[in-house]
């Protein structure tokens, strides 16, 4: 008998519909019931390509006596993080606040007043390594709730009150200025790993945001050191098995510190962000494997997340079926010089073992490895190393393939859409821009209503039910610009003005200028979320500062001007001290202080040579945040392009930053000097 998960568009949520737990989705009537029936309610928070989540659901959720246990003494809520991000910040906030951690499968215990009183993450079947199984915690939080309800309520006030009381403490509403950011590049290459690139130690996950930081802080100031950590952490990354090294596209962070053993699963926004990234790092020093990478991250976006609505899903899983019925980590990937052998005898496979890192031993689990491209000396024949891979990916589509998780979040199909489109344009590649165009007019067809208000996901051409929240609004917004100056479509423009509007409306305090992550008129939740700090993406507080920068330079709008300005306070404040966490924030305050360059492309027509060279040219130019307006003279589609006449009959460019503009120029190399940061 399925549960009420049954009718919900998370995948998620689907894999438990047939739990014996008598699941209810996050609702007011979840929360009803349990006060009716005078019981706390177990929330449990993770996504569909989350290891332990799969483990704790096949150990607790579906065994018939833990589900009757649950169901007897509990009220039971199930929520996806990626649909709903603010329940899952907000609970978060409080887990990591109590135990000093947090993370996936999440774990909380609520009074029927959504107040948490009792946390955890994965609990075992059984007591191990000094955890307590999850029946004993089932009981233990059972008996509380029944002998000690006044305890219980006094813990769950005080930790809301805390909570309360957490507020961010903003700083002025300053943008960071040069001491600020010479401070965060100071404080980035403290935590750097020069052996092996990247920052901190184990786990290492991809920097993105951190990355165009860097790249643009060299591209403004000419600073050696910023391109060389960007430079080297791209190369290393690329080069381990955290890149698949077979199909292209990123896996969500490496497990060790030299980027050897992945850990599996292949998220959507990391491989937008770092598509981009690579873009960016060719277009800063035409390096052959930026190109090669953000290509193959390109087609493997296209290739293997695309719907069949155009928009972009959300994940593949870490697990696979190993071929023997068993799901195991990372089974889709790995190879044994054994399995080598089989696909291409074994000449080939000697070879294809010395290129790709795979030894006897084995890099992973069971004598199996990761593919790698281990730096070496001497090159190899690289026609027979196309074959081989080519063979080696036919063979690896024979086996059982990672699940997908096909709902579309509106957040990164908007990363994903400015990835493309710049990758697109820089690469000559129509179809990868014409991939970007496509998910875009998803997100305005299915996620966006006569108001402008954005819907968080969808999922087989179905809206779900979520309102969007400010990272929605924010990276939308950044996709939609992205594509506007490479395809020339004012459309796009207009698109991200309106999405910016309720930024300003609904997300932002009038007072500080602070941002909000839900709406003013959202669910109210115990507290209203608020994170300025990057983690896997980049905040919605940061992107939204980005948005708002990029939409200001196109049209000239002073409230979108000085919101940016206001929202950076907080990194003016978190950038000195901690770099590593507000990367796309200090990528904005790079862009403030460059200006950002406003660039105007005018011509005859869009397809024209000398239209066309000056148009690329722009898109090309390295300045922190430059924007780029394309079309006719007299056209109305931008702003930028009123009054700007051709010269001498010819297609010209117009450059101009701080309310201060160059003399036009027909000459593309005049451009790409203007424009090199």
């Amino acid at each position: 008998m399925p549960n009420r998960l049954a009718h919900e568009t998370s995948p998620y949520l689907l894999q438990h519909a047939d739990n014996p737990v008598d699941w209810w989705p996050w609702s007011s009537e979840a929360f009803e019931e349990a006060r009716k029936r005078n019981v706390p309610v177990l929330l449990s928070v993770g996504y569909s390509s989350c290891h332990w989540c799969h483990v704790m659901a096949h150990e607790s959720f579906e065994d018939q006596e833990t589900a009757e246990y649950l169901n007897a003494h509990y009220v039971s809520v199930k929520v996806d993080r990626e649909e709903r991000p603010d329940v899952d910040a907000v609970y978060m906030e409080a887990v990591q606040a109590a135990t000093g951690q947090g993370g996936w499968p999440m774990t909380v215990f609520l009074t029927p007043d959504a107040e948490p009183f009792y946390f955890g993450t994965y609990f075992p079947p059984a007591p191990r390594q000094g955890m307590p199984s999850f029946r004993q915690v089932l009981q233990g939080v059972h008996q509380a709730w029944d002998e000690r309800r006044d305890e219980v309520a006094e813990v769950a006030g005080k930790i809301v009150r805390d909570l309360a009381g957490r507020e961010i403490s903003y700083g002025d509403a300053q943008t960071p200025g040069e001491e600020e950011l010479a401070q965060a590049l100071l404080g980035l290459t403290r935590e750097y790993d020069p052996q092996r690139g990247g920052f901190g130690g184990a786990p290492k996950f991809p920097p993105s945001m951190v990355l165009e930081f860097l790249l643009r802080h060299h591209a403004r100031t000419g600073a050696e050191g910023a391109l060389q950590m960007a430079q080297d952490t791209c190369e290393r990354m690329a080069r381990g098995g955290m890149y698949d090294q077979l199909g292209g596209g990123f896996a969500r962070y490496s497990v060790d510190r030299d980027w050897v053993v992945p850990h599996f699963e292949k998220m959507l926004y990391d491989n937008a962000l770092l598509c981009r990234v690579y873009a960016h790092l060719w277009r800063s020093t035409g390096s052959e494997l930026a190109r090669r990478v953000a290509l193959e991250t390109a087609d493997f976006m296209v290739r293997e997340l695309r719907t069949n609505e155009g928009g972009f899903a959300s994940a593949l899983d870490a697990d696979s079926d190993d071929g023997t019925g068993k799901h195991v980590e990372g089974a889709y990937y790995v190879w044994t010089p054994e399995q080598l052998r089989e696909v291409l005898g074994e000449q080939d496979a000697e070879l294809a073992a010395q290129h790709f890192g795979v030894t006897e031993e084995g890099t992973f689990e069971e004598g199996a490895s990761v593919l790698q491209l281990p730096v070496r000396d001497g090159v190899s024949d690289a026609e027979k190393i196309a074959s081989i891979s080519e063979r080696l990916l036919a063979a690896r589509a024979e086996r059982p393939a990672p699940g997908r998780d096909d709902k579309v979040v509106a957040a990164w199909n908007g990363l994903a859409v400015a990835a493309l489109a710049e990758t697109g344009a820089y690469f000559d590649r129509p179809d990868l821009v014409e991939a970007a165009v496509a998910a875009a007019d998803l997100l305005v067809r299915l996620h966006l209503d006569e108001q402008a208000r954005l819907t968080r996901t969808s999922k087989d051409g179905h809206a779900g039910a979520n309102a969007g929240v400010l990272e929605d609004y924010a990276d939308v917004a950044e996709g939609f610009l992205a594509l506007a100056s490479v395809t020339g479509e004012g459309v796009w423009l207009e698109f991200a003005g309106f999405l910016l509007d309720h930024v300003l409306a609904r997300f932002t305090d009038p007072e500080s200028g602070s941002l909000y992550d839900t709406a003013a008129d959202a669910e109210r939740l115990i507290r209203r979320p608020q994170d300025p700090t990057d983690n896997a993406a980049p905040s919605g507080w940061t992107a939204a500062a980005n948005a708002l920068l990029s939409y200001a330079a196109h049209t000239g709008s002073e409230p979108h001007r000085t919101a940016a300005e206001r929202a950076l306070g907080v990194v003016k404040a978190l950038g000195p001290r901690v770099p590593r966490f507000i990367g796309w924030g200090l990528a904005a305050a790079e862009a403030v202080l460059d200006g950002p360059r406003e660039v105007a492309v005018v011509g005859p027509a869009l397809d024209d040579v000398g239209t066309r060279a000056l148009h690329r040219t722009a898109l090309l130019g390295t300045a922190p945040g430059a924007v780029v307006a394309v079309g006719a003279p007299g056209s109305e589609e931008f702003p930028l392009l009123a009054d700007r006449p051709l010269v001498g009959g010819e297609p010209a460019a117009y450059v101009c930053r701080n309310f201060t503009c160059d003399a036009p120029t027909t000459e593309p190399d005049r451009l790409r000097t203007v424009l090199s940061g």
